[in-house]
C-alpha cells in the first residue's frame, strides 16, 4: 500500500495563512531551463516538508511526461479537465492532480502524454485567473512553469501577471538575448510589474560569460551553472532525482539560494 495521502498536500481552511509571496513563476527563452528549475525548485520545497504545487502550463509540449517514470505516479489527470470547466473549483483542480509516490508534499498538474491545447476545449482568462488563484489558496508553495511564447499562451500570461515573483532566466547565447530582446518589450505594461521580475542566468557553461549578461539586461540576481548530472536526468526523465555528483554542487547551491532568497526558505 502506498504512503501516500494526496489530499495532505493540501492546505486545510482552518490552518495559519499562507506566506506572503508564495507564487513563483518561471518564464524566459525556449531552451533556457524553465522546466528544470520549476522542477528542482518543487523539489526543494517538498523535500522540506512543504506543500508545494508544480503547475506545468506548457501544452505544445507537456513536460510532465518527461519528469520521471510513470510508474512513480498516482493517477494520471489533466489540466484539459481543469481549463475545460466553466469556473475552476478548488474541487475541480484536487480531482484533476498528479501525485508524486515519493514525495507526499508534492503535486503536479499539467497535460497529459499525445494532449495539447486542440485536445479540449479552449479556455479563457478567467478559467487561467481562477486556476492560479485557487493555487495561491491551496499550498504553501506553487511553482509555475510558464511557456516561453506568452502572447499565444494565455494560462503563461496569467501566471506571470498573477505570480508574486517571477524567474526571467536567460542562457548565454545569441539566440536567447534575441528572444528575450523581442519579448522584453511586452512586459513594460504596468500590469505584468517589472519590480517583481527576478533576472536569472542559468545554464552557465565554463566558456561562457555569465557577467557580459549583466551589461545586455542590467543586474542578474542568480546565475545557475550548467551541470552534466542535471543534464543527464533531464534526458533520462529523472529530474526528480536528488543530485549526488561533486560536479553538481554550484548548480545545486543556486537553486537553494532561489529557494531562500526568493521564498524565504
Amino acid at each position: 500500500m502506498l504512503n501516500i495521502n494526496p489530499a495532505s498536500i493540501f492546505r486545510q481552511e482552518e490552518e495559519a495563512m499562507l506566506p506572503d509571496g508564495n507564487v513563483l513563476a518561471v518564464w524566459g527563452s525556449p531552451s533556457s531551463g524553465k522546466t528544470t528549475v520549476s522542477v528542482k525548485l518543487a523539489h526543494y520545497f517538498a523535500s522540506r516538508k512543504k506543500n508545494v504545487i508544480l503547475l506545468l502550463c506548457d501544452m505544445v509540449s507537456p513536460p510532465l511526461p518527461c519528469l520521471c517514470n510513470p510508474s512513480e505516479l498516482v493517477k494520471e489527470h489533466s489540466l484539459g479537465n481543469i481549463l475545460a470547466a466553466t469556473h475552476v473549483t478548488q474541487g475541480i483542480i484536487k480531482e484533476n492532480c498528479v501525485f508524486h509516490k515519493k514525495y507526499k508534499y508534492l503535486t503536479m498538474i499539467g497535460m497529459k502524454k499525445g494532449e495539447n491545447v486542440f485536445t479540449y476545449a479552449p479556455y479563457t482568462q478567467v478559467q487561467a485567473e481562477e486556476l492560479v488563484r485557487n493555487l495561491k489558496m491551496m499550498a504553501d508553495y506553487v511553482i509555475i512553469d510558464c511557456g516561453s511564447y506568452i502572447a499565444y499562451d494565455i494560462l503563461s500570461a496569467v501566471s506571470l501577471i498573477e505570480a508574486d515573483y517571477v524567474l526571467r532566466l536567460v542562457t548565454c547565447n545569441l539566440k536567447s538575448i534575441s528572444y528575450l530582446s523581442s519579448q522584453l518589450p511586452l512586459l513594460k505594461d504596468k500590469k505584468w510589474d517589472a519590480d517583481k521580475q527576478i533576472r536569472i542566468v542559468s545554464d552557465v557553461r565554463p566558456n561562457e560569460a555569465a557577467n557580459y549578461m549583466e551589461q545586455v539586461f542590467g543586474k542578474v540576481a542568480y546565475t545557475i551553472p550548467h551541470s552534466a548530472e542535471v543534464e543527464t536526468q533531464a534526458l533520462e526523465g529523472r529530474l526528480f532525482c536528488d543530485l549526488t555528483q561533486k560536479e553538481s554542487r554550484d548548480f545545486k547551491a543556486g537553486i537553494d539560494a532561489i529557494g531562500k532568497g526568493v521564498l524565504g526558505l
